[in-house]
């Protein structure tokens, strides 16, 4: 070992270099240069020379953050694989041993001295803090994001280019079908593609089975008749979550993969996912989307908690995890839908939309989302049959709780009168919400069915959406929908109330999470957007009076970091046999979490401030133009 730490070779040099890093490393952006003082003077240096151990966190956890200065380490992020080569490698100005530190818990790394280095070792008390921040969020999650655990074996499946297995086989429209047909099965493939005005269409087994067998077509059908327009598609390039995102979201058979300039470079199904990180999502939808009964859709969708946290384990971003924890409710409330259809006489499932609405009409479910729904008959539908497709829609409710979904029947719910109408009922209800919100829960009302999101049968219910487009030539309704968003306040527990309680307990949804989604909810329909997510409607209104371009930033970075921790802890209790829940017992959450929530509430109470005094300052006029 060539020094000690605190050696004075080590201490000048280790000083000098660390006080230079921390004025220019973005971790550190935010400190002030006193923080960065004390930060300097809290460290502790060390030369190792090559092959010495750094720091070994799979036996203890350690109490300090770690950052490379000079030279090079080799890390090893998982303790079954320390005989085998690194995971990587650090150089000067990398950290390593947050984790371990963050969670107090011995969950590695182990590190050695890849070549002569010197290592400082910064305190968590003085460090700790700057892990709360923004900066120290956005460093934690592009961590996350580049750092692909070492433990799975699917590395080099995480773009949708890894997963092609065969190049494309493209026929002329004008080929007979059952050439084609021959060919697919020779070839072993499942799709045959053709150019099409606009991109390539995609012939699938299943386009085989339902229009030429079942309709009794002769096979020398010319096989471009059996299309009906370009195939959806994902460039070179795209991840695998991506990808298989759009899969599950249109329920494709096979999804085209073309390369900037449109060539079709190969395609892929939902089976060539199994190799991919995102692969056991697709193989637990398919199993729900081919569920025989509903005890069999029960059974398989109560599996999906352990799904989620399994795409957790396997490194993909909680935001993703999340759309794909949508993608698999939609499949289940859809197979629902289907089956109970099935079993009653005198209803059709052709006669109404199905629209999903709260938290997953947004696309942002987590465990204790309840499923909110709403119908849309069609405009044909005589009023006297609606009762017995209520019935029905009850009956689908009691399969979604079976499956472990949350419903509430004394919210928004489809068989619920309120919630069950004709197009012109809902076009007519919504023109009434938008003339007068005060009246009949109006803007309730708004606030739920401008969430909505149609996931069985035709688009209907969106019109709604359609009639508030022209909300800014109503200037009362929008200071009334305003002062709706703006009622639930982003705040932490008072002293008062922790005393009283005898812990600290904090909603996360209540206090947090729904006062940005309602803020976004309304900046969104105030400039015109037609975005269902949070995230999204928040970068639609960005730059407006109202919501500037840079706390719009902040507030999306605030929401996905309130969604990761909503998201992992309700997963720990599932996994302990508890309730998810939003209720968060602020004693049990880890020092950084419980950090970047009291953050999160301050970030997302300023901006609430602020459109407060904007409302009273400006004329609603002003309040959506530009800056």
């Amino acid at each position: 070992m060539d020094g000690a730490f605190g050696s004075g070779g080590a201490d000048e040099e280790g000083r000098q270099r660390l006080t230079a890093l921390l004025a220019e490393h973005p971790l550190f952006a935010a400190t002030t240069p006193a923080e960065r003082v004390a930060l300097v003077a809290g460290a502790r240096f060390h030369r190792y020379g090559a092959g010495e151990l750094v720091l070994d966190a799979f036996r203890a956890p350690t109490s300090e953050v770690h950052v490379v200065l000079t030279g090079q380490v080799d890390v090893w992020s998982d303790a079954s694989r320390t005989l085998e080569p690194a995971d990587e490698r650090r150089g000067p100005g990398e950290l390593f041993g947050f984790s371990a530190m963050l969670t107090e818990r011995s969950v590695g790394p182990r590190v050695i001295a890849a070549e002569r280095t010197l290592v400082a070792a910064l305190p968590a008390d003085e460090v700790g803090p700057v892990f709360s921040s923004p900066a120290g969020a956005r460093f934690l999650a592009a961590d996350a994001a580049v750092r692909v655990l070492p433990t799975t074996r699917f590395v080099s499946y995480s773009l949708v280019d890894d997963l092609i297995t065969s190049p494309p086989l493209v026929v002329d429209p004008d080929e007979p079908v059952g050439r084609v047909a021959r060919t697919m099965s020779e070839r072993g493939l499942g799709y045959a593609a053709l150019p099409v005005p606009g991109g390539i269409a995609l012939v699938t087994d299943a386009v085989l089975r339902d229009r030429v067998l079942a309709a009794g077509r002769s096979t020398d059908t010319p096989v471009g008749t059996l299309v009906d327009g370009p195939a959806p598609s994902v460039l070179l390039g795209t991840s695998a979550a991506e990808a298989q995102i759009l899969l599950l979201e249109q329920e494709l058979d096979v999804l085209a993969v073309v390369d900037r300039a449109g060539r079709l470079r190969g395609a892929v199904s939902a089976r060539d996912f199994a190799v991919s990180p995102t692969g056991v999502g697709v193989s637990l939808h398919e199993r729900l989307r081919r569920a025989a009964d509903t005890e069999e859709l029960a059974r398989r969708a109560r599996r999906i908690p352990a799904a989620l946290s399994e795409l957790l384990a396997r490194g993909l971003a909680t935001a993703r995890v999340i759309v794909l924890h949508q993608a698999m409710i939609d499949t289940v409330v859809r197979r629902a839908i289907a089956l109970v259809f099935a079993d009653r006489d005198g209803v059709s499932p052709e006669a109404f939309s199905w629209l999903a609405l709260g938290s997953n009409g947004r696309r942002e479910a987590v465990l204790s989302s309840d499923v909110d729904s709403a119908v849309s008959f069609v405009d044909g539908l005589a009023p006297a049959e609606w009762p017995a497709y209520r019935q029905a829609f009850a009956v689908v409710t009691r399969v979604l709780e079976q499956a472990g979904l949350r419903t509430d029947d004394h919210g928004a719910a489809a068989f619920r009168p309120a919630f069950s109408r004709s197009n012109a009922e809902w076009r007519r209800a919504a023109r009434g919400w938008l003339a007068a919100p005060e009246r009949d829960q109006g803007a309730i009302m708004t606030s739920l069915l401008v969430d909505g999101r149609p996931i069985h049968g035709d688009e209907g219910l969106p019109a709604v959406t359609r009639v508030f487009g022209d909300l800014r030539e109503h200037p009362g309704t929008l200071r009334l929908l305003l002062e709706e968003s703006l009622s639930r306040r982003a705040r932490m527990p008072s002293v008062w109330e922790v005393v009283t309680r005898k812990a600290g307990v904090f909603d996360v949804k209540e206090h947090a999470v729904l006062p940005v989604v309602n803020l976004a909810r309304w900046a969104g329909l105030a400039v015109h957007s037609t975005e269902l997510g949070t995230v999204d409607r928040l970068r639609a209104a960005a730059g407006s009076p109202m919501l500037p371009a840079d706390r719009a930033d902040t507030l999306v970075e605030v929401f996905e970091v309130l969604q990761r921790i909503r998201l992992r802890y309700q997963l720990l209790a599932q996994q302990r046999g508890d309730r998810p829940t939003d209720r968060l017992a602020l004693d049990r959450l880890s020092p950084i979490d419980r950090g970047l929530v009291t953050e999160a509430v301050r970030t997302i109470a300023a901006a609430q401030r602020r459109m407060d005094n904007v409302a009273q300052y400006v004329p609603p006029s002003g309040w959506t133009g530009p800056r």
